[in-house]
């Protein structure tokens, strides 16, 4: 049984894996920089210490700094959230020769999966579907002697990481050279490797996630499926589970391509392993996450699976203590950004002078800030995870749509309004959610309908803090124009 895990994470996840930790009995130990001081994961801590230096190699990054911490402070064990360190194995390594418990899977594991070459053979070798494609060996020459026997269109991909980096669509052959050494410099720049490979670019398919579950006891099972096909720059934005796309046939082969996958790496811990899906049912793995997921929340709420808190029990040596699958209603999670969707979603900054979340049954909000704190250029810009949950897809829909409605944050431009345009859209309404639909619906940039006022937060605390005629403020969320409904929100909350 674990006894005092380090969190070497910060802000939301941080938040969550220490209230999984309160719960569990196990007490908290986070880790913060400087600029971190004061903020809510510190507080939920029950010690919380300090980083010496600066950015982000000096103080999150700095594996030796954190495994000293945890030492001199008694930790058993580390959890690393996900991001950061979570999916560096010659960390995971340090910390299981530093005598401490990892809360993740093995090294090995992590260094299988963490290199798409890797794991697109070592899936291969398991039976599990695969995209085309073509791994590469060798560099710039190599990618364009191969790429006509994959097709066009096809996708340059980096070998050593995720998130959207190093990652490039060619959909003809005049722009392959460009496109590959565009691809290549990102990739050298993101993970410190050039190494792409190439994938055949299937157009119209959903991105379908399978969660998955092994503890040390010769269990592995998944929990469903998360559908996060609405994605902008290969960032995913809106999440949900189950997905409209699978029915119970599709839904257990691809679990089952899933365990297959997890086995074939001696997986332990929670993961995800990713496919993608095309419009006639035929599905390919893409990827493996080997940690929890920024969108784990709506499996949690469609099972009742605390995933954190199995977790835990999986690296103290239990057993998991969930059954077989048992997926309930429908759950939606929204991921809410400091940024500008009219102006090609960059990242904005500004103290958070209103932050005011909606609540009511079936809401949760996971987030690493409140009202008072700032949003600075230091890190990642997402401020609040919004998951609803109810018994149908159309009642969840609608429930987000209210839930967003009541949704205030002032003093930076947020993205509040788009996702709120989202869930009004036809095509998410009846479900025909593809990779590409940001960029089909809005091939020009998505803007908004009326006026605003644009991320002047003096001007925002002004109309919040205005005492007649709230009806009239045409401000929200930052770069927003206010719902009639939120009118009436914003009079009541600032009378």
């Amino acid at each position: 049984m674990l006894k005092r895990t380090l969190v070497a994470n910060r802000g939301e996840i941080a938040c969550r894996i220490l209230r999984a930790c309160s719960e569990a009995g196990i007490e908290g130990v986070a880790i913060h920089a400087e600029n971190d001081s004061g903020t809510m994961f510190t507080e939920l801590a029950d010690i919380a210490i300090q980083l010496e230096g600066e950015g982000l190699a000096e103080t999150y990054l700095n594996q030796k700094q954190i495994l000293d911490i945890a030492i001199e402070n008694g930790c058993d064990s580390i959890h690393p959230g996900f991001g950061f360190l979570s999916e560096r194995a010659d960390f995971a390594q340090a910390v299981m020769d530093a005598g401490l418990i990892w809360i993740g899977p093995s090294p090995d594991a992590i260094t299988k999966m963490g290199d798409k070459m890797t794991a697109r053979i070592t899936m291969k070798e398991a039976g599990v579907p695969v995209i085309p494609g073509e791994e590469i060996d060798g560099g710039l020459e190599e990618v364009l002697a191969i790429a006509p026997s994959v097709g066009y269109p096809l996708l340059l991909k980096a070998t050593a990481g995720g998130g959207g980096k190093g990652m490039r669509a060619v959909h003809r052959e005049e722009d392959l050279e460009s496109e590959a050494k565009g691809a290549m410099r990102e990739a050298l720049n993101a993970f410190g490797d050039d190494r792409i490979y190439i994938e055949r670019l299937l157009t119209g398919s959903r991105h379908i996630e399978i969660q998955v579950l092994a503890d040390n006891h010769g269990r592995t099972i998944h929990l469903g499926e998360r559908e996060c096909s609405v994605q902008r720059r290969h960032q995913k934005v809106f999440e949900e589970s189950p997905s409209v796309a699978l029915d119970s046939e599709l839904r257990n082969a691809m679990g089952k391509a899933a365990c297959d996958a997890a086995r074939a790496v001696d997986y332990v811990g929670a993961g995800t392993v990713e496919f993608l899906v095309t419009p006639k049912g035929e599905f390919f793995f893409l990827e493996m996450n080997t940690r929890i997921q920024v969108e784990h929340p709506v499996t949690e709420m469609v099972t009742g699976v605390d995933l954190v808190r199995e977790q835990l029990r999986i690296a103290g040596g239990k057993p998991m203590s969930c059954g077989d699958l048992n997926m309930r209603g429908h759950a939606i999670e929204v991921r809410l950004y400091a940024e500008d969707p009219a102006n090609n979603f960059l990242p904005s900054i500004g103290p958070l002078k209103r932050f005011i979340a909606p609540t009511g049954p079936g809401v949760r909000l996971d987030t690493g800030v409140r009202e008072g704190d700032s949003v600075t250029p230091d890190y990642d810009p997402m401020l609040a995870k919004l998951i609803v949950w109810a018994p149908s897809r159309i009642e969840a829909l609608q429930r987000m749509s209210r839930a967003l409605d009541e949704f205030v944050v002032l003093g930076c431009t947020t993205n509040i309004r788009f996702l709120r345009e989202l869930c009004d859209h036809p095509d998410v309404i009846d479900g025909w959610t593809t990779t590409d639909m940001i960029e089909r619906l809005w091939p020009d940039g998505w803007s908004p309908d009326m006026p605003s006022i644009v991320n002047n937060a003096g001007l925002l605390i002004a109309a919040a803090c205005e005492s007649t005629n709230h009806g009239r403020i045409l401000a929200s969320s930052g770069n927003e124009s206010l719902r009639p409904s939120t009118f009436e929100t914003i009079s009541r909350r600032f009378p």
